[in-house]
């Protein structure tokens, strides 16, 4: 029997249904009239299928507009949109994008005499509770970058590029076809030998046929024999340069000038965009922007789509040039940012600024339009938003406020977001997210904007998400503190109390393109391209402010773990393309405190297990963060636990600095540390001078012309140490080079520093490529003052392994510091430094009464070098408090100026179990004492006692006497912390000092009594033998072209010269010299000069000669 069954295969296809599609729709025209005030409400569905203007839309009580997708385009103009409880808006649908040309104009005046909502305001798009507003435009790529570099005034497709050769003097000229930029005929006019060349230069201009180009360029010299009749040829083209040309004029800029014998519209400047990725839908027409790659954000530059069957072209002679390649190991290719999107949304201004506060720092019109959410749901992508934004509170281009949690927490599925968006040229302001978490904010560019960009407002945003975002060209706004210059700083006073004077570095001056209130957010391949500040800024509240006062407790924000923060970029801004550190104000001004409510302040970020300083810490993870041509600093990063890996800091005046967590003894220690990261000093991405020239000037390598960070001698540093520990692992220094007048190094220190320094800071496993400098420890002079101050004196690094200093496990510190050294320290007088060994901890000496005291500590191995200390603090303090880093197993004696402090409170920092040394401190005659030892918790604030000491016995019946301690530590420290998990234990020492005493100086009296010969504790470790050096630095062979461009930059120079080992070699003669010096002791072996007088036979003679060098 044969069994036929029958198999039925049901498939079920999901229908897609674009919202203007939907049944039921009716057909909406409302006209033209600024009157007319438009309501939607009571389950009115509607469906605008044409341009209008009307005065206002309110979509409430179930109603709902949808926009017509047709081939005609909409403009659809009013002064607000209200979409109120139960209304909703629809412009296309995730599976169903709007295709056509939609533009929503919000119009309207800062004066109007309509009377304003309450919580929208004017001029806005604005959500309320239980609204819905869906936008979805056409897909595109957002932002990518360039593949390759873009010259400035050069184009690569039908395009002509003036390529100069040495040997032929005089004005070289090609004839160029305007159509496909060949060169159709070439000759070279050596006017500077002979007039008759000069006047066949002029009969050869009269014959070049209309419509071609005629392209020139001066080498060597060319105006001796230039004669009038050629200088008037060239003046009919248009030249405007040849009759002020002079010996050698264009000779060294090598400036290319093309002269039109008509004008074409046929030739320009064409380029074919070479991008890392396919850009979906970018259409011919739109406005790219391409972000600067140099110190100054404001080379950035807008250009336009132009037709092209194979490729994405725009045109426009490109002023600056834009990097699209890896420099020196690190990524520092240009963004390429699409503006246009099918839908805009805009704000319509004034030509000019008028009747606002706001006009004192703008020309322009800043009452843009806005779009507001407090919402049941909203999705928005695919929309340029232009002049939005106002220079007043809440008025942002897009703006979350305080609504949550508005993922799948908050019942939000699917959860909110805003996609693929182009905010630019705003007036306050990109994204602000306000009282609202679990964001998704995802491939949007923010470009041209005032204020803030991506912000995070009070402190409890959390769990929002910034994936592959852009912002550049972020500039100073007025509404809070850190978003003003200096001058608005100066100039806006409202909140400050009377007396108040600005500082704006401290309290103002801190415009972000990302401003981060709370850590737990994540940052995924965004790019921060220029601001007037700061690309990355990590702020902390203290408290939750404004609307979200309550929300939190205290101080959570400065222990919440960091959320992702990954792959992302910044570069061309001002003080840093990264900062983790200070927080705001949150208390109003009062007589004690004049600065204005949310002015900048400290603040210390130490990241624990749920923000609870009790359970164990977290650290904040940096992975593969970029940051090159920012001009302070790549990154300062103060945190308890801040590690970076797999980093790039290039081109920076200093590349990395790690602060610690806080100020001991609050602060519990840290564990701060860069591995698997390369840093640059100067790279081949030279840049180009700005108009005024201030900061370029020689540099890298070769010495040549340069954009430089700070000045021709700002001391550019790749890490920079400051307090610490940190720890360095396996990291590359590349071209750090010094210059005459220039100190550059590798490893530095943080100038002009009062604070501590570590001796536990830990470098190991370095690698250096084409450096000079290692190590600069500093020497009085520019940038670095006297070199006075506390931390300045105490600098220590730990060379673990020997790939700084090639003596394994040794110490580093400053070269006069003798509290340091021994006698087998080795000088290394170019680091001002020395290599030394031993057991070194630090000690904190907190004085009271007075605090406005110098400390004089001495080694009593080194009673001739003393160490003078000023404190860390103001003279008016409470208290001072000195740091002096010390080599344990040892004798010291401590000095003041002035009578002693009646209270000491002497602290063991980094001691280990039975770590100890002895310390005398001076007191007047007659002093009676008081003395205990305890240990306190910093946690707990509980304070145990473990001894009293009432009586002291007197050494000598002499004027001063010596109290003499020695302080033994009887704990395990923990790894990172400053102290035991028992707590610090210190020495509390209350004196009773006759009045009338004379300053505490015991010098005469302690030595040379009690002066010891130098013992070394601990022996020198060896040095490293060459096979085991992984060592790059510049030796070997060393060239030096003289010009009068150096001495330009150096006047100080009579002649070109260079250091070799700290002796100068100088050479006074003209031309091209050639230097050899041996690679290792820097001897001179021979030196080969090349006078200008056989310039045309200079290039061959160089290269034959160089060639003929041994290599030994």
């Amino acid at each position: 029997m044969r069994l036929c069954m029958c198999v039925c295969v049901c498939v079920f296809l999901h229908c897609v249904v674009c919202p203007d599609k939907i049944p039921g729709l009716q057909p909406w025209t409302p006209g033209f009239s600024e009157a007319h005030h438009v309501t939607i409400g009571y389950g009115r569905k509607v469906l605008l299928i044409s341009s209008a203007t009307v005065h206002s839309i309110e979509i409430v009580n179930g109603g709902k507009l949808v926009i017509a997708d047709t081939n005609r385009p909409i403009l659809l103009r009013t002064k607000h949109i209200l979409i109120g409880n139960n209304g909703e808006l629809h412009i296309g649908s995730p599976d169903c994008p709007y295709k056509g040309n939609l533009t929503i104009s919000l119009y309207g005046r800062s004066d109007d005499s309509d009377v304003e909502h309450s919580y929208f305001g004017r001029k806005y798009i604005g959500v309320g509770t239980g609204g819905t507003l869906e936008i979805h435009g056409e897909k595109t790529l957002s932002w990518t970058f360039l593949n390759k570099t873009l010259h400035p005034g050069e184009g690569n497709e039908n395009s002509y590029h003036f390529e100069r050769s040495w040997g032929n003097r005089g004005i070289i000229v090609h004839v160029v076809d305007s159509k496909t930029g060949e060169v159709l005929q070439s000759d070279r006019f050596d006017t500077y030998r002979s007039k008759d060349e000069s006047r066949r230069l002029a009969q050869y201009v009269e014959d070049v046929k209309d419509g071609q180009i005629l392209a020139m360029v001066v080498n060597d010299e060319g105006s001796n024999n230039l004669e009038d009749s050629a200088k008037k040829a060239l003046s009919k083209l248009g030249s405007r340069h040849f009759h002020r040309l002079g010996f050698r004029y264009l000779s060294l800029s090598l400036s290319l000038s093309l002269f039109l014998s008509l004008p074409l519209q046929i030739f320009g400047f064409l380029y074919v965009l070479e991008l890392a990725d396919e850009p979906q839908g970018w259409r011919p027409g739109h406005q790219l922007v391409v972000a600067s790659t140099d110190y100054s954000m404001h080379q950035a530059e807008e250009f336009s789509v132009l037709p092209c069957p194979t490729c994405n072209t725009s045109t426009r002679k490109p002023a600056f040039q834009h990097m699209g390649e890896m420099v020196d190991g690190v990524d520092m290719r240009a963004e390429v940012a699409l503006l246009n999107r099918n839908i805009l949304i805009q704000g319509e201004v004034e030509p000019a600024c008028y009747g606002s506060e706001s006009c004192k720092f703008f020309t322009f019109d800043t009452f843009g339009g806005h779009l507001k959410h407090g919402f049941k749901a909203v999705h928005i992508q695919g929309v340029e938003f232009v002049h939005m934004g106002q220079q007043s509170m809440g008025h942002y281009p897009v703006h979350f406020h305080m609504n949550g949690n508005v993922d799948q927490r908050g019942g939000y599925d699917p959860p909110t977001y805003v996609k693929d968006l182009s905010i630019h040229h705003t007036f306050s302001r990109c994204v602000t997210i306000h009282g609202s978490s679990g964001l998704l904010v995802k491939d949007v560019v923010g470009y041209d904007a005032l204020g803030h960009c991506f912000f995070t407002e009070d402190g409890p945003e959390e769990r929002n998400t910034f994936d592959h975002c852009l912002g550049l060209l972020i500039k100073a706004g007025t509404l809070l503190p850190s978003d003003r210059d200096s001058k608005m700083c100066r100039g806006i006073t409202d909140g400050a109390y009377p007396g108040y004077v600005a500082r704006p570095r401290q309290d103002c001056s801190a415009t972000s393109t990302f401003w981060i209130a709370n850590p737990n957010n994540n940052l995924v391949d965004c790019a921060a391209a220029g601001s007037e500040e700061t690309g990355f800024w990590f702020i902390f509240h203290h408290v939750p402010t404004g609307p979200s006062e309550g929300m939190y407790s205290p101080g959570t924000t400065e222990h919440t773990p960091m959320g992702r923060f990954i792959n992302n970029r910044a570069h061309s801004n001002y003080r840093a393309g990264m900062i983790l550190d200070n927080g705001v104000k949150t208390t109003e001004a009062n007589a004690k405190d004049k600065r204005p409510f949310l002015s900048l302040v400290g603040a210390r970020y130490g990241p624990h297990q749920d923000a609870d300083p009790l359970k164990p810490r977290v650290p904040a993870l940096i992975h593969h963060f970029v940051a090159y041509k920012n001009q302070d600093h790549g990154a300062w990063l103060r945190g308890g636990d801040v590690w970076l890996d797999d980093c790039q800091f290039a081109d920076n005046g200093i590349g990395l600095t790690l602060a610690s967590g806080g100020t001991f003894p609050d602060d519990d220690g840290s564990k701060q540390e860069v591995k698997n990261s390369l840093f640059v000093g100067e790279s081949e991405n030279t840049g180009m001078p700005e108009p005024d020239r201030r900061i370029w000037g020689p540099g890298g390598v070769d010495h040549r012309g340069r954009t430089l960070p700070r000045g021709v001698d700002f001391p550019i540093r790749g890490m920079q140490i400051y307090d610490g520990p940190i720890n360095v692992q396996n990291c590359t220094f590349r071209k750090y080079v010094s210059l005459e007048g220039r100190h550059t190094s590798a490893f530095g220190f943080r100038l002009n520093n009062s604070w501590q320094s570590c001796p536990n800071n830990n470098v190991t496993d370095i690698t250096f490529d084409s450096i000079t400098s290692r190590v600069f420890f500093g020497e009085p002079g520019p940038w670095f003052s006297s070199m006075q101050m506390d931390g300045d004196k105490t600098t220590i690094f730990h060379d673990v392994d020997g790939s700084v200093s090639e003596y394994p496990g040794a110490f580093l510190v400053k070269e006069d510091n003798w509290l340091l050294r021994h006698p087998n320290c080795i000088d290394v007088p170019d680091w001002r430094g020395a290599i030394c060994s031993g057991h070194y901890a630090q000690i904190y000496i907190q004085a009271r009464n007075p605090a406005s005291l110098n400390l004089r500590m001495v080694k009593d191995e080194y009673p001739d070098r003393p160490l003078e200390l000023v404190g860390a603090l103001g003279k008016r303090n409470q208290y001072q408090q000195y740091q002096p880093v010390v080599m344990l197993a040892k004798s010291y004696t401590v000095h003041w100026d002035k009578p002693a402090p009646a209270e000491i409170t002497v602290w063991l920092i980094n001691f280990n179990r039975n770590d100890w040394i002895t310390i005398g401190f001076c007191y007047p005659k007659g002093t009676t004492f008081s003395i205990i030892s305890d240990i306190h918790n910093r946690l707990t604030k509980e304070t145990r006692k473990t001894g009293t000491f009432i009586k002291t016995a007197q050494r000598d019946k002499i004027s001063h006497m010596l109290l003499f301690l020695k302080v033994q530590a009887h704990n395990q420290k923990d790894d990172f912390s400053f102290c035991s998990a028992k707590g610090c234990e210190r020495v509390k020492i209350k004196a009773v000092i006759p009045r009338g005493s004379a300053p505490s100086d015991c010098m005469t009296e302690a030595y040379p009594k009690y002066a010891e010969v130098p013992v070394v504790n601990v022996p020198m470790p060896k040095k490293l033998p060459r096979s085991r050096l992984v060592k790059m630095d510049l030796n070997g062979l060393f060239v030096m072209i003289s010009s009068i461009y150096f001495l330009t930059h150096f006047p100080q120079c009579s002649s070109a010269q260079f250091p070799v080992n700290g002796k100068k070699i100088y050479q006074s003669e003209d031309g091209v010299h050639l230097t050899v010096l041996d690679g290792h002791s820097g001897q001179v072996l021979e030196k080969k000069g090349f006078r200008n007088a056989v310039l045309m036979g200079i290039p061959a003679q160089i290269e034959n000669y160089i060639s003929s060098l041994k290599n030994e």
